[in-house]
């Protein structure tokens, strides 16, 4: 593995479970003789195997299971990589498993958008992040996508630069796709300065069904969204609230053109924490104005 530039982002494609394990149990154990710190956030099933592998070396590593950690991908860069890579100031290595079989179509053009800004946000950082991708069972889009996020590929001995690397802020535009319509059964609400209290009881009223923390911080994460449209857009907006089986879906809309989460300053950290405190956040801007729809619950 070269580690000489201050950050790498690379994508593992791998086949079989054998691949997985020796390629991932390889790249940890080199960090740890190394004396860098390691995160393996990866699928649950995963962790076991790679413990065995790794055996005494294991002790060393810090696991965390993506499919709790990354349920929203939005929460993986500001929930798990920043705050790992944030508590050393040494080289750190990590494996990441943003994309697994079994994500939706719902959730996939966020896993894009945050492979792409992970090119970004970890820019002059001093690590290594590896990404694994089940190559023998995601479609062929989600590897040309993750050609297109990692600039360096691996697949089985090769290890190149990828010719089809793009950059971040142009794909994640590409994904800036819009949201499938919401229910005719949709609660619809307009909101301003004066109404934001109200707003706030409307919510809670409706997500009467998840548990109370759920409920506090649905009330929060919309109340932060709201806040923005009313301070960076028009002054108002439009509030939608319906249920999709035992998820609470909020979706914010005005005629802003949204705030890009921010990870070092204060600007855009609202954006950050909705996604900390929802299962989903997708957003998408366009030259009416932008929409913003959280689901908690899922």
């Amino acid at each position: 593995m070269n580690t000489a530039a201050p950050f790498t982002h690379e994508a593992l494609f791998y086949r079989d479970e054998d691949t997985f394990l020796s390629s991932t149990a390889g790249f940890v154990a080199d960090g740890v003789d190394r004396g860098e710190p390691v995160l393996v956030a990866v699928r649950e099933a995963s962790i076991g195997r790679l413990r065995e592998r790794l055996g005494d070396q294991a002790d060393q590593v810090h696991f965390i299971d993506m499919t709790e950690a990354g349920r929203n991908p939005g929460r993986i860069i500001p929930g798990v990589l920043m705050a790992f890579s944030a508590s050393t100031q040494r080289r750190f290595r990590v494996v990441g498993e943003p994309m697994w079989p079994g994500r939706t179509e719902l959730e996939y053009p966020a896993c894009v958008q945050h492979e792409a800004l992970i090119n970004t946000a970890f820019e002059g950082r001093r690590g290594v992040i590896l990404c694994p991708y089940d190559a023998g069972s995601l479609p062929g889009h989600v590897l040309e996508d993750a050609r297109r996020t990692h600039p360096v590929v691996i697949d089985g001995e090769r290890r190149v630069a990828s010719e089809w690397y793009t950059d971040p802020s142009g794909l994640a535009e590409i994904y800036n796709v819009p949201l499938p319509p919401p229910p005719a059964t949709a609660e619809e609400h307009t909101f301003s300065v004066s109404t934001l209290a109200h707003t706030r009881k409307l919510v809670a009223t409706f997500a009467h069904w998840l548990r109370r923390e759920q409920v506090e911080d649905l009330v929060l994460a919309v109340n932060e969204l709201v806040t923005n449209s009313i301070l960076h857009a028009s002054g108002r907006g439009v509030l939608r609230l319906w249920r999709e089986g035992g998820t609470a879906v909020c979706e914010v809309s005005d005629s802003g053109e949204g705030l890009p989460p921010s990870f070092t300053g204060l600007s855009g950290f609202g954006i950050v924490m909705v996604n900390l405190l929802c299962d989903l956040v997708r957003t998408h801007t366009s030259h009416t104005g932008t929409t913003v729809r959280v689901y908690l619950g899922r």
